[in-house]
């Protein structure tokens, strides 16, 4: 056997140009293959990140009825019991209680529906974080016409400012990243001009936090006292004055044009509800053991007071946002696979029908059939492995890359991404079993395309052989 791989690797060198253009075509497509997968994947686990894991949680704690009914006549009863039995999962990572119900919120002429979130101040740190997302900066026309007047600012600068024109920021690294601007001096100043005072709530507030596009649709500011009506638990009345504390900066525009924080007791006041809770939202901390982690709180709890449900149950768009979109990459994976493969074939015909003679020749002093066979496949193989470890190599350093340092979008690019409610950035999925399929699957082309060189040496004919 030893010879055997000896002379194949000798073989494939014989004709360089041959080995080169088939491994290239294959080191292309490993390159581009694993390159798009990991962009698709890591999109997915940012979204992921953003739209569940940094709000809504993986898994949700829900009275039996909530979910088909959702309302706060179906809450639940919040016990140091039922938190008790949650943490003591090993897998669990937060549990945060919540009160969601809507309300109608007035201020001088305007009058809007607004979703309420009322959350334990300091657990919620933990979970969406809202402090994180508090407005710092905000532009306006006329403060803007100040900003324009900075004479460090480059026309292209002002340009992105410009798209900007009426956006709020949590920071000026923010403002930084979209907007194109690194010089730190020239960021002070644009921070000084746009500043906007805002704070989070305290455990005991009485005040609220608004979201950004609501709070600019209601003319709200820091201070101003915003009436909430609406209905609270078992048809009681819920209505009071909140003072805006904060406005909160949501990336989601759907939940930025309605969204109201209010510290957890405060809520439970307001909608009647004493010590009672419409949802506990839990993060865990490995979300491949999701559904065994669900399967585990089912069994622990009372199934006649609570139930579980997986963020694919309550997000079941987001879910089916990924599958259609990852379905449609596959597709594209696959066509240049084919493209590939049939590449490959070409090859091998090639050297099928230049090697028939020497075939005849190694089969007539004595070579078996069997073991120009061996040679022929392990020639594929060296070509495939060769064409695949380079494109491996080649990609990995910017796979690292663009996973620690996602590529960060600017200009028109980034408010068109936040406009439809994602964050300007292209992060790469880290080194994961799609990685390694990929090579796996060249190596099974590979053999694949060994096929009609075995078939046509089992079939050699010694005298047609020697006459080509």
């Amino acid at each position: 056997m030893k010879r055997v791989i000896q002379m194949a690797w000798r073989n494939i060198w014989r004709n360089r140009k041959r080995t080169i253009i088939t491994a290239a075509s294959i080191f292309f497509a490993l390159f581009f293959a694993i390159g798009m997968r990991s962009f698709q994947l890591g999109t997915y686990g940012h979204m992921i990140h953003q739209s569940i894991e940094a709000y809504t949680g993986y898994l949700q704690v829900q009275s039996p009825d909530y979910f088909d009914e959702p309302g706060l006549d179906n809450a639940f009863e919040y016990s140091a019991e039922l938190v008790q039995n949650i943490n003591s999962n090993p897998q669990v990572k937060i549990a945060v209680p919540r009160v969601e119900s809507f309300a109608l919120a007035s201020i001088g002429a305007k009058t809007k529906g607004v979703l309420v979130n009322g959350i334990d101040v300091e657990k919620e740190a933990e979970l969406s974080n809202p402090q994180r997302n508090l407005v710092r900066y905000r532009f306006s026309s006329h403060l803007m016409e100040k900003v324009y007047e900075l004479d460090e600012l480059s026309k292209d600068q002002i340009a992105n400012l410009k798209i900007y024109g009426n956006a709020s920021f949590s920071s000026l690294d923010k403002i930084s990243l979209n907007c194109g601007i690194t010089n730190k001096e020239l960021l002070n100043k644009i921070g000084k001009l746009t500043a906007f005072e805002g704070n989070y709530l305290q455990s005991d507030d009485d005040g609220i936090l608004v979201s950004d596009r609501l709070s600019k649709f209601m003319h709200l500011s820091i201070g101003d006292t915003l009436v909430l009506m609406g209905t609270g638990y078992q048809g009681s009345s819920a209505a009071g004055l909140f003072p805006v504390r904060g406005i909160i900066k949501i990336p989601s525009p759907e939940l930025d044009n309605k969204l109201v924080y209010m510290a957890l007791p405060r809520a439970q006041q307001f909608f009647d509800m004493e010590n009672m809770l419409t949802t506990l939202a839990i993060n865990i901390h490995d979300n491949g053991k999701m559904l065994e982690v669900q399967h585990e709180l089912d069994q622990q709890l009372d199934n006649e007071l609570y139930v579980v449900k997986n963020w694919e149950e309550f997000n079941p768009i987001l879910k089916q946002t990924i599958e259609g979109d990852s379905a449609g990459g596959l597709v594209f994976i696959a066509i240049l696979y084919v493209i590939v493969f049939f590449g490959i074939f070409g090859t091998v015909l090639m050297m099928i029908a230049e090697r028939k003679r020497e075939f005849g020749v190694l089969n007539a002093i004595g070579m078996r059939k069997r073991q120009l066979m061996y040679v022929v496949v392990i020639e594929m193989v060296f070509m495939g492995s060769l064409g695949a470890v380079m494109g491996m190599l080649a990609i990995s350093p910017l796979l690292y890359l663009g996973n620690k340092y996602p590529i960060q979008m600017t200009g028109q690019t980034a408010k068109m991404y936040e406009d439809m409610g994602y964050e300007a950035v292209m992060p790469m999925a880290s080194f994961d079993a799609y990685f390694w399929w990929q090579a796996i699957i060249v190596i099974i082309m590979v053999l694949l395309a060994s096929y009609f060189p075995l078939k046509s040496i089992r079939k050699l004919k010694l005298m047609n052989a020697l006459r080509a």
